[in-house]
Parts: C-alpha cells; sequence; structure tokens
C-alpha cells in the first residue's frame, strides 16, 4: 500500500509536522444506526521545531544594590579627585606664568647692562619696544631695537585678587594681581598668606 507524506501546519507554535498516512479499515455507526466502513488514518508523525526561545534571566535585587554601591564609590573617588585637579591645573598655570614673567625680566636685564624693569614702566618695557636705556618705544626701529619680551602681562588665575594683572608695590589690596619689587626684580601674586594651594602652600611663595 502506498504511502504519502503531508506537510501539515500544526497546531504546535511555529512549528512543522511530517506526518506519514498509513490506511487502515475502520466500522463506525452514524446517526440512522447504518453501518459505514471507511478509511482511518494512522497518523505517526515527527516534529521538526525551533529551539524553544529561553526567556533571559532579570536581575535580582542584591545584583542591583551591588551595583549601586560600586557606582557610589567609584563616584566618592572621582569627584573630589576631579575637583582637585581643576584647582591643580589652575596652579600650574600660576606657576607657568611667574617662570615665563621672571625669565622676561632676566632677559631684559640681561639686554640693558644689568638695569631691571622700572615698577612704573614694566609693562612698557617687556611688551613693547625699547632702547639700551630702556626707553619703550611702540615700534622697532633702529634705536628701540630690543625686546619685546612679553606679549602682555598674564592674568592672576588663582586667588582672590584672579583675572587681575595690574602691579603693585606691596603684598597688599585687592587691584592688583602681581606684586613686583624693581629693586630685587622679584615678582610674585598678590594674594595674602591665608590663600594656599591644595598642598597648603601659600600662592604668595610661589
Amino acid at each position: 500500500m502506498p504511502v504519502t507524506r503531508y506537510f501539515l501546519r500544526g497546531l504546535v507554535s511555529e512549528g512543522w509536522i511530517a506526518a506519514e498516512q498509513q490506511p487502515m479499515e475502520w466500522v463506525w455507526t452514524g446517526e440512522n444506526g447504518i453501518h459505514f466502513q471507511t478509511e482511518k488514518l494512522n497518523m505517526q508523525a515527527t516534529l521538526n521545531m525551533p529551539t524553544p526561545y529561553r526567556a533571559r534571566k532579570a536581575f535580582s535585587l542584591i545584583e542591583l544594590v551591588i551595583v549601586v554601591v560600586i557606582i557610589g564609590i567609584i563616584g566618592a573617588i572621582a569627584i573630589p579627585r576631579m575637583s582637585r585637579g581643576a584647582s591643580g591645573a589652575a596652579d600650574s598655570s600660576l606657576v607657568a606664568d611667574l617662570s615665563v614673567m621672571r625669565a622676561a625680566i632676566d632677559l631684559y636685564k640681561a639686554e640693558h647692562g644689568g638695569v631691571l624693569p622700572k615698577f612704573a614702566t614694566f609693562e612698557a618695557q617687556l611688551t613693547t619696544f625699547t632702547d639700551d636705556a630702556g626707553t619703550a618705544n611702540a615700534s622697532k626701529s633702529s634705536t628701540y631695537y630690543l625686546g619685546t619680551y612679553l606679549r602682555e602681562i598674564p592674568k592672576l588665575k588663582v586667588g582672590s585678587n584672579k583675572g587681575k594683572s595690574a602691579l603693585s608695590a606691596t603684598q597688599t589690596g585687592t587691584a592688583a594681581g602681581w606684586v613686583y619689587d624693581e629693586t630685587t626684580g622679584e615678582i610674585s601674586a598678590n594674594l595674602p598668606d591665608t590663600e594656599v594651594d591644595v598642598r597648603g602652600v601659600q600662592y604668595n611663595a610661589y
């Protein structure tokens, strides 16, 4: 007896059923008592289904608490360091500005026979051209051929006088950013002794 193979859409979710049909005799009685003889399908089915979807396991409460604690620890460590990093950058800028100005003063002194810039004409003598006597002039010429030593006087980048670039002869007041001593050539930040960096070092001692 021939065997017929069918591929039928099964009731199993998204699966396919391969069935082999083999006829056999089956007798049954209808509603009017008449016996009928027909064929019953002897079905042998094989199931070919996709791999069942496995739901992803959710995080447990303990796992979430551990993650939150780790994030808190990282924040407690990183935020203060970032804050100190910003302050440290300003401190480094102060060191750099003082180094540049001190180098300019030393070079001016070397090119003017050992004479330091004057307090009253400090900015002009360092940012414009000068002659041998230190007289300043905006344009370079055969007479005013020395310089320039600075493009501009930098602004103080730390402390209560932050943003000031003017000079003061003594460590006082809030109008100036720098203190310059024309007798020694020393220049420093115009800040009180109470203002210190992250290491506790006074800014005016840089």
